[in-house]
C-alpha cells in the first residue's frame, strides 16, 4: 500500500467518524497475520485529518512557527492559536525528571549543597 493511498484511506475514515470516538477491531499485518480485539486508536488519530497533517508538518519544521506561516501561508497568532486548540484536544502524558545521577549527588555533597540526608534521600530515589 502507498503512502498516498493510506493517507487517502486514513482522511476518509476520518470524515466517516466526523471527529466522533471509534474502536479498531481487526488489524491485519502485511504478512497476512491478523490481530483481532478491540484497540483505541492513538489520541492523534482522534484529529481531524486537516489537523493530523498540520501536526506533521510542525513536526516536520522542527516546531518552527515562522517556516509553519510560510507553508500554510498565515499569521503566527493564527498557528499559535491553532496549536493551542489542538493541544487542549490531546491528553499529555506525565514525564518526571530522570533521578540524579549517583555521581552528580556525590558531587553536591561535596560542595555543599546538600546534606548526607539529602544525598541518601536522592540516592534512595525518595526526594
Amino acid at each position: 500500500m502507498t503512502a498516498s493511498k493510506t493517507a487517502h484511506d486514513w482522511q476518509a475514515l476520518t470524515e466517516l467518524t466526523q471527529g466522533r470516538a471509534f474502536v479498531v477491531e481487526k488489524v491485519r499485518l502485511e504478512n497476512g497475520v491478523a490481530i483481532e480485539g478491540a484497540f483505541e486508536p492513538p489520541q492523534l488519530a482522534a484529529l481531524s485529518f486537516e489537523d493530523q497533517v498540520f501536526v506533521a508538518a510542525f513536526v516536520k519544521s522542527h516546531g518552527s512557527i515562522k517556516e509553519m506561516e510560510q507553508v500554510f501561508g498565515v499569521s503566527y497568532p493564527t498557528i499559535k492559536a491553532r496549536l493551542n486548540r489542538i493541544s487542549g484536544a490531546l491528553d499529555f502524558v506525565e514525564v518526571s525528571a530522570p533521578p540524579p545521577a549517583r555521581s552528580e549527588v556525590l558531587e553536591r555533597l561535596a560542595a555543599g549543597e546538600i546534606d548526607a540526608e539529602q544525598a541518601i534521600a536522592e540516592l534512595e530515589g525518595r526526594r
